[in-house]
Order: structure tokens, then sequence, then C-alpha cells
């Protein structure tokens, strides 16, 4: 599917606005709550190059847009009132925004398929179907995928936010291993063909799926790439 340029071009664009839109969120909340570190160096933005990390986008293109990264928000805890709450609400908000743009796409694609019927896959609403379906799956894939609580992922920083006091020595020595541990995951999926990621995240993308759009993710999968 990544050989195909029609693909291709149907895919960037939702994965570029689907990343902007989480960093962005970050910024948003950090910002909100008395944070402007964010604003002031230009990240409460939507322009996608203001998030864009170089080493992160030359690995998306590398691992055929299966893995890669946005450059990190800057957020300074000390500018909080209360630094782990004001930690946990920035972190939450990239998750939540992915989950605000799935649940606007899924909604699209419940109105399309109940005007249309079945001729809804043809011509220019067949095209608009795609890039819909993909918000959908994408969004709940990068929330999902953001919320496992290891380093540097946001779950880590909403677990740290959640936890009580006596846990923080143990998610302190965890920022330490944590990314090591994600790249270790990740590199399985390649290696022996599964996917731990995947397997934790499978079953809360299918769910929402199905919840948002009404369709099945392997339906919406067979629509996406028809």
């Amino acid at each position: 599917m990544f050989d195909n340029p029609v693909f291709i071009v149907t895919f960037l664009p939702v994965l570029l606005f689907s990343l902007t839109f989480h960093e962005a969120a970050h910024a948003w909340m950090s910002n909100r709550i008395g944070d402007p570190t964010a604003r002031m160096l230009g990240r409460l933005t939507l322009n996608p190059l203001a998030h864009l990390d170089v080493f992160g986008t030359l690995m998306l293109f590398l691992s055929g847009f299966r893995f890669g990264w946005a450059k990190p928000v800057p957020v300074d805890p000390r500018n909080f009132t209360d630094p782990k709450r004001g930690m946990f609400l920035t972190a939450a908000a990239g998750p939540a925004s992915n989950i605000l743009l799935a649940i606007v796409c899924g909604f699209a694609v419940r109105v399309m398929i109940a005007v249309w019927g079945t001729s809804v896959a043809e011509g220019f609403n067949g095209a608009l179907l795609r890039i819909l379906g993909m918000g959908v799956v994408m969004n709940l894939s990068l929330a999902f995928f953001n919320l496992i609580p290891l380093p540097p992922l946001d779950g880590s920083k909403i677990l740290y936010g959640l936890a009580p006091d006596r846990w923080d020595s143990a998610l302190y020595r965890l920022e330490r291993i944590g990314p090591m541990l994600l790249m270790g995951l990740i590199l399985m999926g390649y290696l022996v063909k599964f996917s731990p990621i995947w397997a934790i995240m499978s079953p809360f993308v299918r769910i929402f799926t199905l919840a948002f759009s009404g369709i099945p993710l392997n339906v919406l999968y067979s629509l996406i790439y028809s």
C-alpha cells in the first residue's frame, strides 16, 4: 500500500495534521494552565513546520510510514501551581486531541454511509471516505500508542500524575530505561513479525473504531485500501 502514490497522497496529509494537532494540544494546555514556554517558542500553532523533527521525519520514511515522531513540546513544570497536575493535564491533552479527531472523522464516516450507502466508495466520495477512515484509525492509533506508560510517551507522564508520591522514585528510574524498552518492543515487531505494541493497542483501536464510525476495523481497512 505504501508504494501506491494515491494512497500516500491521502495518507501523508492525515498523518501530518494528526501529529501537528497532537503537539499543538500539548502547547495549548501547557499555556492555559500556567506555562508559556511552548507558546513563546512558537509551538502553539497548527503550522506543521513548527512541530516536525528532522530525524523523526526521516525515520518515518525509512520505516515505510510505520514509525516516526514529532518534536516534543517543551514544558517547564516549575511554572505550574501544581507541577504534578500540570504535567498530567499537559500530557493528557495530546492523546485527548487525537481521540477528538477520531470522533469527528468517525461521525463524518457514519453520515456519508447513511446518505450515500454503498455508492459512497465511488469517485470523490470514495476519496473523502478514505481520508476520513484514515483519520479514525490513525488518530486512535496515535492516541493509544501515546497512552502506553513508557517514557518518553505521554502515558508515562499521565501515570506520574496519577501515581501516589511513594511511586516517584520507581518512576524516575523508569525514565532512564523506558526509551530503551520502547525501542526494543518496536524493533521486536520488525524482527519477529509480531508487534507487542500493536497487541497492546489493537483491542482499544478496534473497540473505538466501531464505536466512532459504526464500522469494524477490518471493514474500514478494506474501504481505505480499496
